[in-house]
């Protein structure tokens, strides 16, 4: 297949993203205490907290079906609390897996113009191909175990995980010329990133999820020795039923009824105990997960 002409901006890569991004440097001011008390009190609420809730298709009502969590979406301020409440334990390391697109095995999107960006639903540069499914909503609340569990403002956070078949872009056959659900974001002043996409699939072997990897800053994505964690959020098996048992997603269905969390080989060592998202949502109204994520 012959592949498409790339944008005149594709290889001018997250460089090129990035000069028009406001400079920011990193702040670990958060104060523990009453003055942690004064800081959380004096947060603005993000885009999201804790996953801001998708519309709901066709006017449904988005009735919640998780059991994981209240279907009421949290404010940043009380995604950060709980956070910090939970700090101390750092994200078990995982693999990046084949299909991480970071220049580790082969392709790497964190060199195309167009990865730092909040919806990775679709493909950017020389495709715009959008990929179909439930939607998903899901916030990363990053803290710095070396400085008190501060939120870890300023650093990035790369993501990607499967279509709702279980095929990967960059990797699985035609798919290799697409690069959606895949997305870079820098953490805001409560440490936290939101992406909107849709939910993955299931594919035989694991139990659904999504990638990530954590970077020092933005300015170092690329750069060698940079990264400060790599691991994977685990989304619950009541959101998977759910989902998998609406349209199009047929063969993820077959695929998670072969599987449990505790036989993962990921996740099942401890269970997925401190990857596990909390969810809420319907297949109607789209579903949110957030996870608290120490580094």
């Amino acid at each position: 297949m012959t592949s498409p002409q790339p944008h005149p901006d594709h290889d001018r890569g997250l460089e090129f993203d990035l000069s028009t991004l406001l400079s920011r440097r990193r702040s670990f001011g958060l104060l523990f205490g009453a003055g942690t008390a004064a800081a959380l009190a004096a947060c603005t609420p993000g885009s999201g907290g804790g996953g801001a809730s998708p519309s709901s298709s066709s006017g449904a009502a988005a009735t919640a079906t998780e059991s994981t969590t209240a279907a009421v979406t949290p404010s940043a301020t009380s995604t950060v609390t709980r956070a910090l409440a939970e700090c101390g334990v750092e994200i078990p390391e995982e693999t990046v897996g084949p299909y991480p697109g970071d220049g580790s095995n082969g392709p790497n999107v964190l060199e195309a113009s167009g990865v730092v960006r909040k919806d990775i639903s679709s493909s950017f540069s020389s495709s715009t191909t959008k990929a179909t499914g439930v939607p998903l909503t899901f916030t990363l609340t990053l803290m710095d175990n070396a400085n008190g569990c501060s939120p870890l403002a300023g650093a990035a956070v790369y993501v990607w995980h499967c279509d709702q078949n279980g095929k990967y872009s960059l990797y699985d056959s035609g798919l290799k010329n697409e690069n959606y659900l895949r997305g870079v974001q820098e953490a805001d002043s409560n440490g936290q990133v939101t992406f909107t996409s849709i939910y993955p699939g299931a594919y035989s072997g694991r139990w659904p999820h999504i990638h990530f990897e954590v970077f020092e800053s933005m300015s170092n994505t690329s750069a060698a020795g940079q990264v400060l964690a790599v691991s994977q959020i685990a989304l619950t098996e009541a959101a998977c039923k759910d989902v998998y048992a609406s349209e199009g997603y047929e063969s993820s269905a077959r695929n998670f009824a072969k599987s449990t969390l505790a036989d993962d080989n990921v996740f099942g060592d401890d269970g997925g105990i401190y990857q596990l998202a909390t969810m809420s949502g319907s297949v109607q109204g789209g579903y949110t997960a957030a996870l608290n994520v120490t580094v």
